[in-house]
């Protein structure tokens, strides 16, 4: 039992520390604001549409709502850790001809634990994604040519903790330490032969406040009815920002300016998140949720071409287990969704949108109450009226949701 949780322990480090050095992201979109946002699914919750905000359960952990780690029994230690591998296909239209190309990426993209901290209360420690940037593209310039890429990410390595005050209510909070680096180069190759790189970093190193509260009602037929809301509160970012400039010639040294702090210069915006979930038995779960963040009033010092939008997301998810205790693909956990975005970022006066579909599974392992969950995406991202790039996703997404009774006292006979 100690080498398990002594392996578990090594793994989420393991996790953390491969999560925080890499980054999937391969879209131009990324190179405006913080790049791409996350929203903290799991490999179980993306295959649902994104849903989580009203879901809870003892066997999956659910970072998105906190209130739902109150759920966990007081015997059962969870791990959760996903990967994703995905397929990219671009298209725009450059001097009245249409280019295509299509690019292959991924990695580990999320690890959590779970566990009780009492009869009614549960905590949960984990590394989620909050944002990531990668684009690669170039063009000529008068007397040469540039080229341009970014990279990095901000993540939240998280501590939670959720109570159930009396019988239906839960209520939870996480505290995060958000962090990351986000590069933006452009280099310049002059027809003389002499080159440049102008570097942008954005070094964050900040906390972030996630609360959240949880109702369900039971009804008839042992049928339940959970309602769940979520808020994070708006906050200037800490950290620091500069410019770095590299010359080709040999010998040079790299010359920093315009060194500035983040606070006062960049924030985030109040995000809340409301969903209903209707479970009819332990056969079908329904859920519905909706995301609100009003980008509009968070600071960017420096626009490109593009301004924040307030940014609203709607999803909608289902699963359906034909026999809890029945055979093995009875056991399976089916599962199907769809959500629709109106992202922060608006391009030229042209709003930046996104919409998907996704199904998954989850494969029960034999003899324990370990859960594989595959999960499959097809996601659309596109700007509206003019819709620039057109981006085209399948997102495949492995996910191992370790459950085990490491709290079970031993017997003595």
């Amino acid at each position: 039992m100690k080498l398990r949780r002594f392996t578990a322990i090594l793994a989420f480090i393991a996790s953390v520390l491969c999560l925080s050095a890499q980054n999937g992201t391969m879209t131009p979109y990324s190179s405006y604001g913080l790049g791409v946002l996350r929203d903290g699914a799991t490999s179980m919750q993306r295959s649902m549409g994104g849903v989580g905000y009203a879901m809870n359960s003892g066997r999956q952990i659910n970072s998105m709502n906190p209130a739902s780690y109150a759920a966990i029994d007081t015997l059962t230690f969870l791990f959760d850790m996903g990967i994703t591998a995905t397929q990219l296909w671009q298209k725009e239209r450059i001097d009245g001809k249409n280019v295509s190309e299509s690019t292959f990426g991924g990695g580990l993209d999320y690890a959590t634990m779970q566990f009780p901290l009492g009869k009614y209360m549960g905590g949960s420690v984990g590394l989620v994604p909050f944002s990531s940037v990668g684009y690669s593209f170039g063009g000529e310039i008068e007397n040469g040519i540039d080229a341009r890429q970014g990279s990095g990410s901000l993540n939240e390595l998280y501590v939670g903790v959720a109570g159930r005050p009396f019988r239906g209510f839960t209520l939870g909070a996480n505290i995060s330490y958000l962090f990351g680096t986000i590069l933006n180069e452009t280099y310049a190759q002059l027809n003389s032969g002499s080159s440049a790189v102008f570097q942008r970093q954005m070094i964050v190193r900040d906390y972030r406040l996630n609360f959240g509260v949880q109702y369900s009602l039971p009804l008839a037929k042992g049928d339940r009815l959970t309602l769940g809301v979520t808020f994070s509160p708006a906050k200037s970012l800490l950290g620091t920002g500069r410019s770095v400039n590299y010359d080709s010639q040999e010998g040079s040294t790299p010359e920093f300016s315009d060194e500035h702090k983040l606070r006062h210069n960049y924030s985030l915006p109040s995000t809340w998140g409301a969903g209903i979930n209707y479970q009819f038995g332990r056969k079908v779960m329904l859920e519905f949720d909706y995301t609100y963040q009003p980008w509009k009033d968070a600071k960017f010092r420096e626009f490109n071409n593009f301004d924040y939008a307030n940014r609203t997301k709607y999803a909608f998810g289902a699963q359906f287990v034909p026999n809890f205790r029945g055979n093995y693909f009875k056991r399976i956990n089916y599962r199907i969704g769809a959500y629709w975005s109106d992202d922060y970022l608006r391009i030229g006066g042209n709003q930046l949108r996104q919409y998907g579909v996704t199904a998954g599974f989850g494969f029960p392992v034999p003899s324990f109450k370990t859960i594989i969950n595959l999960g499959f995406e097809w996601m659309c991202r596109k700007a509206h009226p003019n819709p620039l790039v057109k981006e085209n996703y399948l997102n495949i997404t492995l996910g191992v949701n370790f459950n085990e009774m490491w709290f079970r006292q031993s017997k003595i006979y």
